[in-house]
């Protein structure tokens, strides 16, 4: 095993590189801006980011990524390429072994694209390895032992859900409901309770400053910028966090409702585990304000967070090619 071996949580929102020895060293969005004229990259990453929904017409900035699937192959292969380089510096002369994290619902078709990519990006060897579990290892719990342990990972495309046992996934689930549908969600109640038109990042930003899926205590307010949709003006509208609950109550209980058929398809000893332990929350969709609350009154299982949410992935997938190697199966 080289030291320059690679983590890598491919995902619809942001894409992190976690090296053994140094941690996540690279968290970017996965945003590829290209030039339609010449099909040139012009950038990639969070300089890609920042062009979301602000480009002329030859310029189009896309995620290569949809809902945790590979998307656009070529894109998709050019941005790890880029991401693996930056994160390992041009230096290293030994390809490096790269485990890759993919949705537990995907099929074998999309595993190998992902696994084509990688090679293609320039690993020896590649592993592929499923979001809960990362997560799982990434959280700090110990997947060896035979007991329950309960994951729900939301990311931007997709959130998984797993019952975790023995290293291995005893149930799992996953739903293209996550991040970026609450981003939606925001963006569609603002054209129907106000008229506005908002774009993504402004719903994002909503989100992230008063967003909660559970009323709060005290609520919160923000002034929120858009598109009047009557007079075609712009306008300025205060948005409260007691209506991001109002908007963000239909992707947030299908969270919940596949949290419960997952539950309901435990077995009893591993179900009263679960119990014992209660959930862990995992990936950037889980620091969403109030979804331990709301977990918990429609489950009666306390529920919690995970330390470093946006980054348990990135490094439980890194740390999955040790405890491969442990197990003596490398």
């Amino acid at each position: 095993m080289s030291a320059a071996d690679i983590g890598i949580d491919l995902g619809t929102a942001s894409i992190l590189v976690y090296i053994r020895g140094k941690g996540v060293v690279l968290k970017e969005p996965s945003v590829v801006a290209f030039d339609r004229d010449t099909n040139k990259i012009q950038a990639i990453g969070e300089e890609a980011r920042l062009m979301l929904g602000r480009t002329p017409g030859n310029i189009v900035a896309v995620r290569p990524l949809r809902q945790g699937v590979i998307s656009d192959y070529t894109v998709t292969e050019k941005m790890m390429k880029y991401f693996i380089q930056k994160a390992v510096g041009r230096r290293s002369l030994r390809k490096p072994v790269i485990s890759v994290c993919v949705p537990s619902g995907v099929t074998e078709v999309e595993k190998k694209a992902v696994e084509d990519a990688t090679f293609q990006a320039g690993a020896r060897d590649v592993k592929i390895i499923e979001e809960p579990i990362a997560a799982a290892i990434g959280a700090g719990i110990d997947i060896a032992k035979p007991c329950g342990n309960m994951i729900v990972d939301i990311g931007g495309g997709t959130t998984d859900i797993a019952v975790i046992s023995l290293g291995g996934t005893v149930v799992s689930t996953s739903i293209k409901i996550a991040g970026d549908d609450f981003d939606e969600a925001i963006v569609r109640y603002m054209r129907k309770k106000h008229n506005l038109l908002i774009g993504e990042r402004t719903a994002e930003d909503i989100k992230i400053k008063i967003g909660t899926c559970y009323p709060l205590p005290e609520p919160a307010t923000i002034d929120v910028r858009g598109r009047n949709l009557v007079t075609g003006l712009p306008k300025t509208v205060t948005v409260s966090s007691d209506e991001t609950e109002e908007a963000l109550r239909e992707p947030t209980l299908q969270i919940v409702d596949a949290v419960h058929s997952v539950l309901e398809k435990t077995p009893p000893e591993l179900a009263a585990d679960v119990s014992d332990r209660g959930i862990v929350l995992t990936g950037g969709g889980a620091m969403l304000r109030g979804l331990e609350n709301l977990l918990e009154a429609h489950t009666g299982i306390t529920a919690m967070t995970a330390e470093e949410p946006l980054t348990c992935v990135a490094i439980g997938t890194g740390k999955y090619v040790e405890f491969l190697s442990e197990k003596g199966q490398n």
